[in-house]
This record gives structure tokens, C-alpha cells and sequence, in this order.
């Protein structure tokens, strides 16, 4: 009797320990489950982030480049409007002028506003010589010289002006036929 109850008792404990294995067997798996959806939580919130992040710095760039070209709008608006004032000061300047230092100022003010231009990247238009090109040239007469190219620039009238690739004011030239 001793014997089947040792049997017993072995019996018992082997089913113990059988349950208590599959009973850590099951805790695993709902471990690793969890774990597997936390994993795939945590990827979600990731991707989500790299998403927000990539779209923020994209939106930074086209505010950057949404104020340069405002800038470089107004700034084309400002200069475009005292354009007639260099035209001016370049018409003062090579007037005849009995006084010298009258004339000088002129010549100075003139400068200073033409280094103002340069110093904002607004370049002349090149004329004289140059192929008329009319997205840059404004024709207002022709001529006919055999000594130059058909329709090349021969005279200008008033100087053009661009800022960068925009065309603040149109050259104003004669060109040849």
C-alpha cells in the first residue's frame, strides 16, 4: 500500500508539475503576445512620428522659400518704383553743368544708388550690341544698318532691369532689321 500510494503521490506531482508547466507555457505565450502587440504599437507610433517630423521639416522649407519669394517680390515692387529716379540722376549726370561740384554730388548720388542696386542683386539689362531677345527688350523703333546682324540691338533708350531671373523693367532699344 505504501507503494501505490508513493505511485500516487508521484502521479500527483508529475500532474502538478505538468500543470504548472503548461500554466508557465500559457503565461509565456500571453507574455510574448502581449509583447508582439506592444512591438507593433510601438512601429505604428514610430512610423507616425517620422511622418509628422518628415512634414514639419518639409512645411519649414516652403514657409523659407514662400518668405524669399515674397521678399524678392516686394523688394522688385520697391525697386521697380524708383527705377525713374536712376533714370533721372543718370539724365542729371551727363547734363552739361557750369559747376563742377554740383555736378559731382549728382555723379555721387548716382553711384550710391547704383551700388544700392548691386547690393541687392538687381542687374542691368545688356543692350547695345546684344541679340534682341523680347522677354528682356521692349522695341520702340527699327532701323536698317548693313553693317550689323538682323535684329540686333543698335540703340537703347532706357535701361532694363532684372532681379534675378525676374524682369523688373523691360530695355527699351532700337533694333536693326
Amino acid at each position: 500500500m505504501a507503494e501505490n500510494e508513493n505511485k500516487a503521490n508521484e502521479e500527483v506531482k508529475q500532474e502538478g508539475k505538468a500543470k504548472i508547466e503548461e500554466e508557465k507555457v500559457k503565461k509565456e505565450n500571453k507574455e510574448k503576445s502581449e509583447l508582439q502587440k506592444k512591438q507593433i504599437e510601438l512601429d505604428e507610433l514610430d512610423d507616425r512620428y517620422k511622418r509628422v517630423f518628415a512634414e514639419f521639416e518639409n512645411y519649414k522649407k516652403r514657409t523659407q522659400k514662400e518668405k524669399e519669394n515674397l521678399y524678392n517680390s516686394v523688394l522688385g515692387d520697391i525697386i521697380t518704383g524708383v527705377l525713374p529716379i536712376m533714370d533721372n540722376l543718370q539724365m542729371a549726370a551727363s547734363a552739361e553743368c557750369k559747376d563742377e561740384n554740383y555736378k559731382k554730388g549728382i555723379e555721387l548720388v548716382e553711384k550710391q544708388f547704383g551700388d544700392f542696386l548691386v547690393k541687392n542683386k538687381v542687374e542691368e539689362i545688356p543692350t547695345v550690341g546684344e541679340m534682341f531677345d523680347p522677354s528682356i527688350h521692349e522695341a520702340v523703333s527699327s532701323v536698317q544698318d548693313d553693317t550689323k546682324e538682323p535684329q540686333e540691338i543698335v540703340q537703347e533708350y532706357r535701361k532694363g532691369y532684372k532681379l534675378g531671373s525676374k524682369v523688373l523693367r523691360h530695355a527699351m532699344v532700337v533694333v536693326n532689321q
